[in-house]
């Protein structure tokens, strides 16, 4: 070449094209150095396709085999391929020769900005309005809760890989709106961890659905996959037969993808960082100054090289042009950042783009070679593809990321090109840089040695060393190599909750991964509630796939999600997942739920969306009843002990909780039963005022509804003993409460006797007059409360021997005896009879001994002692003493009258 004719622009001009066009943005924004944490734009590039990416992208990408028909488990419509990745854009039918192509791969921010004004202006809305919450982060992020209830019920009965696709949506439509906020509330603020939090989710979801596609079509396939053996014609059909056979090699691929996706996601709009105006020259200020010494004559004031070739710098051990030098380091370093992402064409393009083709060609060379001419019969030729000398360019590749002098970046790209792992990880700065080095190693390796197996290795990779051609590497132990990393932030980053569970996901170790979630737990600190919702959501999906899991350690997770949930009152999102547990502990853990439900609007809804869950509502409603008139109960006790008979807060409780049966009629039944079984403790305890608000709860008809509800399914037999009995039950409280009741009435109307007016003595006629009057106005009273007295004593004598003499067997006494035996139930009902019918005895005998009945006291003692009722057995000795006592007083007050002690007419 005629370096003092060729037409090239001086550095001078050069420069001022740069730094007008830097000045421009003057910020400098260079590709994120590997593994940097946080994306640098909210838009996210879609994801890279499947061929022609990587150098192991091209061993599996034909190997996409062809499967039955799984759209039961897959996806509805159709076959759903083994690898499924976003296209892009339509970046693998561009051409090398386009000298535009970052136009043509990223559409212009200005060109896009009519179409994205909308969506911009809804953002900027939101996120301004989300700064004036106190942590807008949370909640911007609180709608994720009920929107992975409806996903998750949605699909609850279709293919479970759109679920995880709605999942990734609605993890990154919120990272989307987060991204807006934190760029107007810091890095540091609330929002970002939430944002960080919301980003490792949604890559999860996109590693969980990528790896478990393949095995569950593995699964499926078990019975009908064979080991493929085809002719070694060539290395492509080698490989293709790798990946098609060995889930290993081909899931640790997914692996590499997957990672290579997320760092295309975090390197964000590329064409807004490209920094190269060279106009397809590489190294002009080194050609110009070679130019400027030919035509002077003279030599350099600073050596550098003498000839142009890519390997003079090396060869001379000569430096280039300072300006040079600066663009080789920011090249390189994105090229490595490019070939992270997965890009290797894009990165093939920015070298022709800044005039190295060569080294564009350099990275082709990993192509593997296959002639389709050699068997396809055909008689015209078609193109050969890959490289038929690439044992030679590996071995090149593994000097060149050896050889110390380059640059750290351009040895980390050919170390990545042949396997060479060690120059590999010293630009790797994150955990996600070190499992992608260390899978895209060992499926580099992998390929080698299934190669050389098969007779197609190349003579120069002996050249290799030795530990490469011998490693044995196993998932297992790459994990095992980042435990003992050297830094720092890998360690960490090791420790942190989405990469564990990622490891365990690329692992397929789903007993380690539940082991790590029993002991977040029981940890003493809270896990954050949206890491908490997707362990859940993921346990959900491992189980839709049918998958053998530790029971207990799913059931701790639901539940703890469960308790998140009732306690951020998530009310409307608490029975679908109840519905997940076991059933028995289902039921608990939902009346346990329904008890915190205070407000009454809420009950009726709670029970639809139980029942909508499949959940028993009968058995629920029960259990809740239960253990509210149960808690804190006291034994029941002797009526002659002093006790607090007012209504306290917890007998409001009790008293409320019969609610829950009431919703539905057809739970009348226990409804009836369990106010009874609450009215029976108030009883116990006097506490009548109780009692009665638990009666007036129960449907007037409720005996009728139970009747109807027998006989409307056809049965003619009589009601079950328990229900005929609870019905009994429910009178004979009836009886009594209308007994006290009475009483009562009786009480208080005998304590209000109208008072005699004082007689005034020596008065004058006016006052005699009106004290005349007053008089007669009290004999009118009295004789109108005599009359009302013995129509209340009448009453109450009526009601009390209502329940003394109760029909068919006695008060609190069960008619049918084939009911199932409940022992407690039949101890209250004895202890009720000896508290509660002594104590209507005194009473009655109090109201006749006040009315001066003493002949009907005496007859009193006839009923009691009767063996057809036999009520002397609840008596105790000191009752029937007092009893008797009490008999004496009126025999005494006969015998004043001039009667015999049993009211009789003495005969002469």
């Amino acid at each position: 070449m005629d370096w003092g004719q060729t037409d090239l622009p001086s550095p001078v001009v050069r420069d001022d094209e740069v730094t007008i066009a830097a000045r421009r943005r003057r910020k400098k924004v260079a590709f994120p150095s590997p593994g940097s944490g946080s994306p640098v734009a909210a838009m996210v590039t879609p994801a890279r396709s499947l061929g022609r990416t990587t150098p192991a992208s091209l061993f599996r990408q034909a190997v996409t085999p062809r499967v039955p028909d799984v759209s039961s488990i897959l996806a509805p419509g159709g076959r759903t391929p083994r690898y499924t990745h976003t296209p892009r854009n339509g970046l693998s039918s561009a051409n090398l020769d386009d000298s535009d192509w970052t136009n043509s791969m990223y559409p212009s921010p200005v060109s896009d900005l009519e179409n994205t004004s909308f969506f911009r202006d809804d953002v900027t809305n939101l996120s301004s309005a989300l700064l004036k919450e106190d942590d807008p982060g949370e909640t911007a992020a609180a709608s994720m809760f009920p929107e992975f209830l409806a996903s998750f019920l949605k699909h609850s009965s279709s293919a479970v890989f759109d679920l995880l696709d709605d999942y990734q949506a609605l993890c990154q439509d919120k990272v989307d709106v987060l991204q807006s906020v934190v760029l107007r509330a810091g890095q540091n603020s609330k929002t970002a961890g939430v944002r960080w939090l919301l980003q490792q989710e949604n890559c999860t979801w996109r590693l969980i659905a990528s790896l478990y596609r393949d095995r569950v079509q593995l699964a499926l396939e078990d019975d009908i996959m064979t080991d493929l053996v085809g002719p070694s014609e060539s290395e492509k059909i080698v490989v293709e037969q790798l990946f098609q056979r060995d889930a290993v090699i081909r899931q640790s691929q997914l692996v590499v993808d997957w990672l290579e996706s997320i760092a295309k996601d975090q390197m964000g709009d590329f064409s807004d960082n490209i920094e190269y105006y060279a106009k397809n020259v590489c190294w002009e200020n080194t050609l110009h100054a070679l130019k400027m010494r030919t035509k002077s004559g003279s030599g350099f004031t600073v050596p550098l090289v003498t000839e142009l070739d890519p390997d003079a710098p090396l060869r001379q051990q000569r430096p280039l042009a300072n300006l040079d030098r600066e663009d080789d380091a920011r090249l390189l370093k994105n090229l490595f950042s490019l070939i992270r992402a997965g890009m290797t064409e894009e990165a093939q393009r920015l070298c022709k783009r800044c005039g190295q083709a060569w080294r564009a060609a350099t990275l082709e060379g990993w192509k593997l070679y296959h002639d389709p001419n050699r068997t396809s019969g055909n008689i015209e030729l078609q193109p050969v593809e890959g490289n038929p000398q690439r044992g030679i360019w590996k071995a090149c590749c593994w000097r060149m990321a050896e050889e110390e002098q380059l640059n750290r970046y351009e040895r980390a790209i050919y170390a990545s090109l042949s396997g060479n792992l060690k120059p590999l990880l010293t630009v790797c700065e994150s955990w996600e840089d070190c499992v992608w080095a260390h899978f895209r190693v060992m499926v580099d390796s992998l390929v080698e040695k299934d190669l050389m197996s098969s007779g197609m290795s190349h003579q120069e990779l002996e050249t290799l060393p030795r530990e490469y051609l011998e490693a044995n590497w196993t998932m297992e132990k790459v994990f095992e190599e980042l435990q003992a990393s050297e830094s720092k932030r890998v360690l960490e980053e090791t420790k942190e909750h989405y990469h564990v569970i990622q490891k365990f996901i690329i692992l397929g170790d789903l007993d380690g991964l539940l082991e790590e979630f029993s002991d977040w737990l029981t940890a003493s600190k809270p896990l954050p509630s949206h890491l908490l919702r997707f362990m859940t959501h993921l346990v959900l999906f491992f189980r839709s796939l049918g998958l053998a899991l530790k029971e207990e350690a799913c059931v701790d997770v639901l539940k703890s999600y469960i308790s998140l949930l009732i306690r951020d009152q998530q009310t409307y999102l608490v029975a679908s997942y109840v519905g997940q547990l076991p059933a028995e502990l289902a039921t608990a853990q939902y009346a346990a739920f329904l008890e915190t439900v205070t407000q009454t609007e809420l009950r009726p809804l709670c029970l639809q969306l139980a029942t909508k869950a499949g959940l028993d509502v009968s058995a629920i409603t029960k259990l809740v009843v239960e253990t509210v008139r149960e808690r804190d109960d006291p034994e029941f006790t002797h009526h002659s002990q002093t006790l607090e008979t007012g209504t306290t807060k917890e007998d409001q409780r009790k008293i409320d909780v019969i609610d829950w049966l009431l919703f539905d009629p057809a739970h009348r039944a226990e409804s009836l039963k369990q106010s009874n079984a609450i009215m029976r403790k108030f009883l116990a305890l006097q506490k009548h005022d109780a009692a009665k608000m638990v009666f007036s709860k129960v449907p007037e008809d409720s005996m009728r509804e139970i009747y109807c509800q027998w006989s409307g399914v056809g049965l003619t037999t009589p009601l079950p003993a328990e229900d005929e009995n609870a019905i009994r039950e429910h009178l004979c409280i009836r009886a009594y409460l209308e007994a006290h009741e009475a009483f009562t009435d009786w009480f208080s109307h005998s304590s209000s006797a109208p008072q005699k007016p004082a007689p005034v003595p020596e008065a004058k006629f006016t006052e005699r007059v009106a004290n005349e009057m007053r008089e007669k106005e009290y004999q009118t009273s009295l004789s109108s409360w005599s009359s009302r007295l013995d129509v209340l004593t009448e009453d109450v004598k009526e009601r009390i021997y209502n329940v003394l003499l109760f029909v068919d067997g006695g008060w609190m006494v069960d008619n049918r005896q084939d009911s199932e035996q409940d022992s407690e139930r039949s101890h209250q009902m004895a202890s009720l009879r000896s508290l509660c019918l002594p104590r209507l005895c005194f009473l009655l005998l109090s109201v006749l001994q006040s009315s001066s009945r003493h002949q009907e006291a005496l007859r009193l003692a006839d009923i009691i002692s009767s063996d057809q009722h036999r009520l002397y057995q609840v008596f105790s000795k000191e009752e029937l003493r007092r009893f008797l006592q009490k008999l004496r007083e009126s025999s005494l007050s006969l015998l004043d009258r001039g009667l015999d002690p049993l009211g009789y007419e003495l005969q002469p």
